[in-house]
């Protein structure tokens, strides 16, 4: 199986290319900067491109498998002044642009194109349950969400199948924003964020390759999914569960004002949250590794008891 990934050198690029090589497929990154493919898991091949136009590597879509296209800037890279929600605009509607024109021009159409997205797509609802049938709302993150879904569409009309992943906060031993958040708990630092009554969807990193993986086998999957956890938390659940798998207090609360000052309009990444509910993920019949967070914790920190929280994580949507 040939799979093309742009996008490949961030933090799910990377892990679900290294699941892939591992298993005998043959995986393409699509990098602006192949030279550092160096920095790839072992038999993955690192192409040049744009981030623009299928230029240099389009004749791959031939006959591929797959392409699973993750390529955009990192929303939390920098302050979202306007300049910056053009870069993030633009390097995302461009990859999908690109995406198109290699499978418009293919004679061998692939097999699907799996688009990511964000559960940001759904603005904040507060304790709502969100299922992948609820509208976008009208907030920036959202309207950013719905085009960076868009910029692929065209290749549904060619005959290609289509998934869209709306993932949560990705939880991996190497992500930057894991290490973010631990980072105050090793300082007795941690708490909650605001209130700590925002919903913070999360998944495992195994499990986004896995569903990724199970998404692009199952040959009547279309359409969006929610990549997150069964089991929701809020952030004040989270800091707490955090603090006690690193046997550290999560006692120090960051003022919601305080990070609106210093961030600004980024701020509601971390004060706003979705109560993400993998309905149609699960209903296809995709088995989560790590369904609690206690286990995510256990997993990345190496915790040999179980974690308890104070109250039952019921899933949202039941």
């Amino acid at each position: 199986m040939r799979t093309l990934i742009t996008g490949g050198t961030g933090l799910i690029g990377r892990a679900l290319a290294a699941s892939l090589v591992a298993d005998g497929h043959d995986v393409v990154v699509l990098s602006r900067r192949p030279e550092q493919g160096r920095e790839l898991p072992a038999g993955v091949r690192a192409v040049r491109w744009d981030g623009r136009t299928a230029a240099g590597w389009g004749h791959l879509a031939d006959g591929a498998d797959a392409i699973v296209n993750l390529a955009g800037a990192n929303l939390a890279g920098g302050l979202w002044t306007e300049a910056r929600k053009e870069v993030l605009r633009a390097s995302r509607l461009h990859a999908g642009q690109a995406v198109v024109e290699a499978v418009q021009a293919a004679e061998r159409k692939p097999r699907v194109v799996v688009q990511a997205s964000g559960v940001g797509y759904y603005g904040h609802q507060g304790d709502e349950d969100i299922v992948e049938s609820m509208p976008p709302s009208r907030e920036w993150l959202s309207r950013l969400a719905v085009e960076w879904e868009s910029s692929t569409r065209a290749v549904e009309a060619l005959g290609v199948r289509r998934v869209v992943l709306r993932t949560a906060v990705v939880l991996g031993r190497t992500a930057p924003l894991w290490r973010l958040l631990t980072l105050p708990h090793r300082f007795f630092l941690g708490g909650p964020l605001g209130n700590g009554r925002q919903w913070m969807p999360w998944i495992h990193i195994d499990d986004v390759v896995g569903a990724i993986r199970f998404l692009i086998q199952v040959e009547n999957a279309r359409g969006p999914f929610n990549l997150a956890a069964p089991h929701a938390v809020t952030n004040a659940t989270f800091a707490r569960l955090l603090g006690q798998a690193m046997g550290r207090p999560a006692w120090f609360r960051v003022p919601a004002g305080a990070l609106r000052l210093a961030l600004g309009e980024l701020s509601s990444l971390v004060l706003e949250g979705q109560r993400a509910y993998p309905r149609r993920l699960t209903d296809a019949g995709y088995a989560f590794r790590f369904r609690r967070l206690e286990e995510a914790f256990q997993d990345l920190l190496g915790v040999p008891q179980p974690l308890r929280s104070d109250r039952p994580l019921a899933p949202a949507g039941s």
